[in-house]
């Protein structure tokens, strides 16, 4: 099990999710402090119609969550949304850029672009979360974020809504932990129990 200290030399978090994911999401969160360090990136497959979502978030969260921007920095301490219908990339300077080149694995935004992008970047000090979902989007960006170093957490399959989308991180990858949403908030806050 990852010693709690260790998260903290991670710079950011990147975490996608489809179906059941709003909820996925809101469990994860409300473990978080206010004064969370690392800054949070997120794709969820939402419909090109769906631009509620930070403020739906808002509600169980301490950290100041916003849909990402164009050319925006990425700041620690801050939860970025892909906007809906979007691919969200990281670039080398650590800003965003979208893009409305076609689906990928059916989806846009699609995580496995954000995951690979930020792998890219970030390098051995990204933490990449696979929740709910109904395809295997992410499965590849996870592979990645792994092979560079990084940390993968996949949520338990037999506690997601559907279990495609970890079955299939799992399965493209030796991911680092397979846990619950409430055990993944714990580990994001440093407060998951040393195991026996």
């Amino acid at each position: 099990m990852l010693k709690p200290e260790c998260i903290n030399k991670y710079e950011t978090v990147v975490i996608g999710a489809s179906t059941g994911g709003i909820d996925a999401l809101r469990t994860i969160f409300s473990f978080l402090p206010a004064d969370f360090k690392q800054a949070i990136i997120v794709v969820l497959h939402l419909s090109p119609q769906s631009r509620a979502l930070p403020q739906v978030l808002n509600r169980q969260c301490r950290m100041v969550i916003k849909e990402a921007e164009e050319k925006e920095e990425i700041r620690g301490g801050v939860i970025y949304i892909a906007p809906a219908n979007y691919h969200l990339m990281v670039e080398e300077d650590k800003t965003f850029s979208l893009s409305l080149e076609g689906p990928v694995n059916y989806a846009r935004p699609s995580i496995d672009v954000l995951f690979e992008t930020a792998a890219d970047v970030y390098g051995e000090n990204l933490i990449g979360i696979i929740l709910t979902g109904g395809n295997k989007d992410g499965s590849q960006g996870v592979k990645k974020i792994k092979k560079g170093g990084g940390l993968a957490i996949v949520q338990d399959p037999s506690t997601a809504n559907v279990d495609s989308m970890p079955r299939a991180a799992i399965a493209a990858s030796e991911v680092d932990h397979i846990l619950s949403l409430d055990k993944i908030g714990l580990l994001l806050a440093d407060r998951l129990p040393a195991p026996d």
